[in-house]
């Protein structure tokens, strides 16, 4: 099965995700609760769904899907635009010292449980295409008076990093959303010091999607459209380079996966489809020259 898909299509992917993402960051206040790809009332019912900036897709609470209580720790204004799902930072055992980066930092969540996993010894890097979650970001960061991050604009194709410049690279429901999975895992492997380690949150697949899903970019803005096979993601990751490539599943439960078809304006009736689309904990590891 490809990974990839033709270049016209691939821009109209990346100016739906980035505009649906803008739009998020822009509309974005702290009493909104977001969830994977979009925000949600999942963790206060009586939240009106007129605050959502936009069409969501899996719905999870930040207390759902992160383990570390450091993220008890941080404000509204980081929490309330957490989009991902998974913990990514509790993934990677982060150690002091280190230098991370987070691939498609968003509003910069995971960006700051790693600074506080790596101390005033450590370095966290942020990457994002979308200005509007750059400057939620930065925004944060001022306010936490959090010294060691930056927050750089690039996509995740093509990393402004170095080569074999960093120690562990994070990523939260993120890569499922580009359009060439492969050049993401060539230029993670790319910026890792040899022996680095990737640790990333996304959602896969078991089985092919619907055509009909695979076909809508406000599926793709979701989360859902843009999700490889499990097994394909694996290779993906392989032929970058990286060795020790493991991938655990997490399963939602079938309201959560009922709620996204419905959100996303789809008709998908199989029973397979409470399975089919998962979220994933992935590592690997660069090899040492």
């Amino acid at each position: 099965m490809s990974t990839t898909i033709n270049q016209e299509t691939s821009l109209d992917i990346r100016t739906m995700v980035r505009k649906h993402y803008g739009k998020l960051a822009t509309e974005f206040t702290p009493v909104t609760k977001s969830s994977c790809c979009g925000p949600s009332s999942c963790c206060d019912p009586s939240e009106s769904s007129s605050s959502s900036t936009g069409k969501s897709a899996i719905n999870l609470c930040v207390s759902e899907i992160y383990e570390t209580p450091e993220v008890a720790n941080l404000p509204d204004d980081v929490t309330g635009l957490s989009l991902g799902c998974g913990d990514p930072v509790t993934l990677a055992s982060l150690q002091p010292g280190q230098i991370v980066l987070d691939l498609g930092s968003g509003g910069g969540i995971d960006c700051f449980l790693a600074a506080k996993a790596v101390g005033e010894s450590g370095h966290v890097i942020g990457v994002d295409m979308t200005p509007q979650m750059l400057e939620q970001a930065r925004a944060n960061k001022a306010k936490l008076g959090v010294d060691n991050i930056e927050f750089r604009l690039g996509e995740i194709e093509h990393l402004p990093a170095a080569d074999d410049s960093v120690d562990v690279i994070i990523s939260n429901c993120v890569i499922n959303l580009s359009p060439d999975k492969p050049q993401v895992f060539r230029e993670a492997h790319r910026v890792l010091k040899p022996g680095g380690r990737l640790a990333v949150s996304d959602i896969v697949t078991d089985g092919p999607l619907p055509d009909k899903v695979k076909s809508s970019l406000s599926a793709w803005a979701g989360c859902i459209a843009g999700a490889l096979q499990a097994k394909d993601y694996l290779a993906a990751i392989e032929a970058a380079g990286f060795i020790d490539v493991e991938l655990k599943p997490v399963y939602w439960d079938k309201s959560t996966i009922d709620e996204a078809i419905v959100q996303l304006g789809l008709e998908v009736n199989d029973e397979s489809r409470y399975k089919s689309v998962f979220s994933a904990k992935v590592t690997a590891r660069k090899p040492v020259k």
